[in-house]
């Protein structure tokens, strides 16, 4: 293998004085994620684009600058990661990172090495994850209010929708017992602030830590730009930006600062709404501005997943609409009213059944809206013959295989059925759209691939695949990554298959992930990425 890997890419650049076509890939294995195209091994990119699939044959059609031989490897459409969080995971490189902690002492320990001898206005962290703990109580303050009295300490649990903070945190918000946590909790304990806050009162401390300098966004940016193109990624879904991210990202990409296409959803935030449904939709061959972002609820694992009936963990407790339903019901007809598609964050199956509901009201005479329900993890029985092909379920297998261990104590033994029931999504909707949700998950469309097949996590576990009947073929999977992805976001014409006229962004793989052994799916890694037939990323050769 190793051999082969070495000797992959022979290129040879043409004597002729006439350019022909840019580059030829051949003796590959392609999978072009295009029911039109079999037992293809060859294809031609020329301007950017995808000229002529087919065979060997090729070779003898066309003189090309480049003619890549990728000596029986496969070749797939650049992966599209239908929810992430780009900006976000830039910007960890500013915070402390939490992920993967045992216990809020470990926590503790790092907060304490990492602010020694820094002069900070404000100490971050992000990650943590009480049920990964031994002890899995939520956190507190305390330790928090004596080891830095003088600092606000803000620390984002992984999902984003809880956050502890220290009491002068508390104090610069203004946050005491008597204030209102509508579409969430602030969380108190004996007559005491804990520090904890849930979904939507954190807006309360965001207004008050200092934001971000535009010069640390575009570092974090091409930060995760680079930690994309290295795991196959050509196409992100950023789950909500406000206008000025949007608009910085667009500045970036016309002046060929950054390469990544991104189809940003607009946070639901009132400035960045006008500012959007009063100049209309942004769509180019890099950025795609035309959905909002709406949260109806939390988060499971805090709890603030809105439920139908109570936690099964935490008596007469059932999560929270973080707006409300007729806020909800009003955005979707001003989206539709604009031609903007509407995506929604829904775990609960409350959340789903009323976003559902009003989805299918709204859309009833809407030809092909594509609207999206971004996780649609929670679902009622009785609410699965709701989603139809309007309604596209936007989901991220990995939170399976993570929530597994833990998500039943939330839910019971009959409700937890319903939960990542993906196969039973896509029979009901016909096509799933596949992500990550990174930085919550790790940036790595095959473990998403994996996940999505096996039903396991990277320690092959359970050995039968938990709910294995919602498992996904491979084939259904590597579609949810490439053409579903690009119909979700209108754009099938242009990407998610290596096909003629679109644009040539693929990559290479260093095992057929079709084919071998399911366990040794998540061994594989990405030889290249080439955007618009230029690579971004190899470990073979420059760029």
């Amino acid at each position: 293998m190793r051999r082969t890997i070495i000797l992959l890419f022979t290129i040879i650049f043409s004597l002729a004085c006439e350019k022909k076509v840019d580059l030829l890939v051949h003796n590959a294995k392609v999978y072009t994620s295009d029911d039109n195209y079999n037992n293809i091994t060859s294809f031609v990119v020329d301007e950017g684009k995808f000229i002529e699939v087919g065979g060997e044959e090729l070779i003898e059609k066309y003189k090309s600058v480049s003619v890549v031989n990728a000596r029986g490897l496969p070749v797939f459409p650049g992966f599209i990661d239908s929810h992430c969080h780009l900006l976000s995971l830039g910007l960890k490189q500013f915070e402390v990172d939490l992920k993967g902690t045992k216990s809020f002492e470990e926590i503790v320990f790092k907060l304490k090495d990492y602010s020694l001898n820094k002069n900070l206005s404000v100490l971050r962290g992000a990650g943590w994850d009480q049920n990964d703990w031994y002890k899995k109580d939520l956190p507190t303050k305390d330790s928090l209010d004596i080891l830095f009295p003088n600092i606000p300490v803000v620390l984002s649990r992984i999902d984003g929708h809880a956050m502890l903070v220290n009491q002068k945190a508390l104090d610069m918000a203004g946050i005491s017992l008597k204030t209102k946590a509508n579409g969430g909790e602030i969380v108190s304990s004996n007559g005491k602030l804990t520090g904890l806050i849930i979904d939507k009162p954190m807006e309360l401390i965001e207004e008050i830590i200092p934001r971000y300098t535009e010069s640390e966004k575009i570092k974090a940016l091409k930060t995760a730009e680079k930690i994309c193109f290295e795991n196959g990624i050509t196409t992100v879904d950023e789950a909500g930006l406000l206008k000025s991210d949007i608009l910085l990202i667009d500045s970036l990409q016309k002046n060929n600062l950054f390469d990544l296409r991104v189809y940003a959803m607009v946070a639901n935030e009132k400035k960045s709404l006008e500012y959007f449904f009063k100049n209309g939709s942004i769509k180019n061959d890099r950025l795609n501005v035309s959905s909002i972002k709406v949260y109806a609820d939390g988060a499971l694992g805090s709890r603030g997943a809105a439920l139908k009936d109570s936690y099964s963990d935490k008596n007469n407790h059932y999560g929270s609409i973080i707006i409300s339903i007729d806020s909800i019901e009003k955005l979707a007809i001003k989206a539709l009213a604009h031609d903007f598609q509407m995506n929604t964050h829904a775990i609960g199956d409350y959340a789903n059944s009323e976003v559902l509901k009003i989805y299918n009201d709204v859309l009833s005479d809407k030809s092909d809206p594509r609207w999206r329900i971004e996780h649609a993890q929670v679902i009622s029985n009785e609410d699965f013959s709701k989603f139809n092909e309007k309604i596209i379920p936007s989901v991220q297998p990995l939170h399976a295989t993570s929530d597994m261990y833990w998500a039943e104590e939330r839910l019971g033994k009959s409700r937890i059925k319903g939960a990542y029931a993906y196969k039973d999504l896509l029979d009901w909707s016909g096509r799933l759209a596949l992500g990550t949700d990174f930085p919550v998950e790790e940036v790595n469309p095959i473990n998403t691939f994996y996940a999505a097949v096996s039903r396991k996590d990277l320690k092959q576990y359970p050995a039968g695949g938990y709910q294995y009947e919602n498992a996904l073929s491979r084939r259904e999977a590597l579609l949810g990554m490439t053409i579903w992805g690009a119909y979700a976001n209108f754009e099938d014409s242009l990407k998610g298959s290596i096909s003629p006229g679109k644009y040539a962004d693929f990559v290479i793989l260093d095992r057929d992930i079709m084919e071998i052994e399911t366990h040794r799916i998540p061994s594989t890694r990405v030889v290249a990425t080439i955007l618009n037939g230029k690579i971004v990323y190899s470990t073979r050769f420059g760029k």
